[in-house]
């Protein structure tokens, strides 16, 4: 089934009007008489529509219309919803070009709520300061893009990219966990959610992730004082790597839990 992100109120109507990008994605996918179209809003509410009212597979034009009740019985029928996604954010050091919209891509999928992106001193993307706001919004589109095809029902945040020392009021807001390599060595990250105690007080998690030439070490010690450094492992991972791995162990523990009602 074709998904198209819309406004929340547009999925209190019977009819919507589509904004101006998904009516260009319909136009596009150009859908058959009664074909089933998702419209979901990203905040974790979605409903199912059918395309009505046609002239053949060669229109531009579309109408969509309630699917699977006549609509006088939908008249004030609310979207469907989920339960919201538990808070887990992604500090993550800019990685270079497409191996940076793969990550804003693959963590939109695992769930993540938040990405953070960070500019530290060895990240090798300088963003400025003017042009921060646009390489957001092209973010946002990469991560709507991939809650559309995955069926994901909610759009992660995702923050003007941070200088790094920016970033630490935030850390400080999480229950951060940070790859790095601190002597003695740390455990490996799903050893220390196993082990270390659950907080009752913040339940937002986080994983922070360094640029492909590491943390400086004054930026590592930073770090340490507010974040718990955890091991991905034996080997040396590309930072992107790193980031999805991270989330995958942290997503999966956090599902875990919430599911034998722990958290």
């Amino acid at each position: 089934m074709h998904r198209l992100l819309v406004g929340s109120e547009a999925l209190k109507l019977d009819s919507p009007e589509l904004p101006k990008e998904a009516a260009n994605h319909l136009k596009v996918l150009r859908p058959k008489d009664g074909e089933e179209i998702e419209l979901f809003d990203g905040k974790g509410s979605w409903r199912v529509y059918k395309v009505g009212g046609g002239s053949g597979s060669g229109r531009t034009d579309f109408r969509l219309v309630p699917s699977g009740l006549p609509s006088s019985c939908l008249t004030s029928r609310l979207p469907n919803s989920i339960q919201r996604l538990k808070p887990l954010t992604l500090f993550a050091c800019v990685t270079k070009g497409s191996r940076w919209d793969w990550t804003i891509e693959k963590a939109t999928e695992l769930g993540v709520t938040r990405i953070v992106p960070v500019i530290s001193g060895r990240t090798i993307v300088r963003i400025a300061k003017e042009d921060r706001a646009a390489k957001r919004e092209r973010w946002m589109r990469i991560a709507e893009d991939a809650a559309r095809q995955s069926d994901a029902k909610w759009l992660p945040e995702i923050l003007d990219p941070l200088d790094f020392a920016d970033s630490l009021p935030l850390v400080r807001e999480t229950r951060c966990f940070v790859g790095a390599l601190t002597n003695p060595p740390p455990r490996m990250i799903l050893d220390e959610l196993c082990h270390s105690p659950t907080p009752t007080t913040n339940s937002n998690h986080a994983i922070f992730v360094g640029p492909e030439g590491d943390f400086t070490p004054e930026e590592l010690a930073s770090l340490i004082e507010i974040a718990t450094p955890v091991s991905f492992g034996p080997t040396v991972l590309r930072a992107e790597t790193a980031a999805i791995f991270g989330v995958s162990v942290l997503a999966s523990f956090l599902a875990a839990r919430d599911a034998a009602g722990l958290i």
